[in-house]
């Protein structure tokens, strides 16, 4: 584990509200006056993934407001109603922001949001708000079509595979626009799908995993929290991308590159408006143009044209010259879902809930 983000008990600080507690609650000369804001993480934050990538960031972010804050995490608190309970304690002990991160702290959330209305509250991925709570994203699905570029142009079977976790439309998309990285270079791909139905279970992951490069595929792509899908491509000598933050680590011999969030960004915006009483509700969906979202550590036989065509997007993106999903897009029954020109909009893309052309799959329910 990387020793800056190492879990520390100091129980007289930690709230303990879950089975697993992060300390990380930062005192100061200041403490009775500074906002305490929590963070909650719905698995254990290690040392790389989705839950990892928020913890570095508000480490980053309590570094950088120092004695004017106080910031504290906490790790394994369950998607749904026991959420509540924790949220609510947060508050009871003082919480000025709560910070949510899991698609399942939403109705709780805005439930004690109502009964709240002196604290601010933050969720990301979900679409509810309220007078004092807003949504914030990343267009991480950016980053999924960076590294479908790469998948493109280094697949020898041209068969993906995709470990997807629970079928909410982010995840759908960042699915769908993987693919469509991949056939900007390579019109002959196709994506294999296996849900695991669980945002962390490393050993359903790596079954997973394994499931789709036995169906063929030689490069994965991932949307759970653990390393498992890039270590099993290096045990059985396949290719794969790291995800939400930089995976290389755990597999530098299969990996391709990591699609990461950086949210130090958004949460300093967010730290911000509430410190100078500016905070109002919304939606914010951050990606490459704001710094939020790049794809890492290319691995070194990563062509030098394929390289280019990153670039290039990335320039084309941060212009406002190309965005990810403009028509035309065609579902999977070659039904024209997005036309010729059109931009999507973000409330299109947050309601997805088709799978593109050359996704092999469906989704759950369907």
């Amino acid at each position: 584990m990387h020793a800056l983000f190492k879990r520390v008990a100091l129980p007289v600080l930690c709230l303990a509200l879950a089975a697993g507690c992060l300390s990380g609650f930062t005192r100061n000369a200041n403490a009775a006056e500074a906002p305490k804001i929590v963070f909650l993480y719905s698995a254990p934050v290690g040392d790389a993934g989705w839950g990892f990538a928020h913890e570095k960031a508000r480490r980053e972010v309590q570094a950088k407001f120092g004695a004017r804050i106080q910031t504290q995490a906490i790790d394994n608190v369950a998607d749904g109603p026991d959420s509540e309970r924790v949220v609510r304690e947060a508050v009871s002990q003082g919480a000025k922001m709560i910070v949510g991160t899991s698609f399942g702290y939403m109705d709780p959330m805005q439930h004690v949001a109502v009964d709240e209305p002196q604290v601010k509250f933050e969720h990301a991925s979900g679409y509810k708000t309220a007078q004092n709570m807003r949504t914030f994203n990343s267009r991480i699905y950016e980053g999924y079509y960076l590294a479908g570029v790469v998948a493109g142009s280094m697949t020898k079977t041209n068969v993906l595979g995709f470990v997807g976790a629970v079928p909410i439309p982010e995840v759908i998309r960042n699915l769908n626009s993987f693919t469509l990285g991949a056939q900007s270079v390579n019109p002959a791909v196709t994506t294999r799908i296996v849900w695991t139905n669980e945002w962390f279970n490393p050993p359903r992951e790596t079954d997973a995993a394994n499931s789709l490069i036995n169906a063929g595929a030689d490069v994965l792509m991932q949307n759970t929290a653990s390393p498992a899908v890039l270590q099993v491509a290096q045990v059985r000598g396949k290719r794969a991308f790291g995800v939400y933050s930089d995976m290389t680590a755990y597999a530098p011999k299969a990996s391709l590159g990591s699609a990461i969030i950086n949210w130090t960004p958004y949460y300093t915006y967010a730290v911000q408006g509430y410190l100078d009483g500016t905070w109002k509700t919304g939606s914010s969906l951050w990606g490459v143009k704001e710094g939020s979202v790049d794809l890492v550590s290319l691995a070194s036989d990563v062509p030098a044209a394929t390289r280019t065509k990153l670039d290039h997007v990335k320039e084309s993106i941060k212009a406002g010259t190309f965005a990810v999903w403009t028509g035309p897009v065609f579902d999977q029954a070659g039904k024209e879902v997005l036309s010729k020109g059109t931009r999507a909009t973000d409330a299109y893309l947050d309601s997805i809930n088709f799978l593109v052309k050359g996704v092999e799959g469906r989704l759950p329910g369907k």
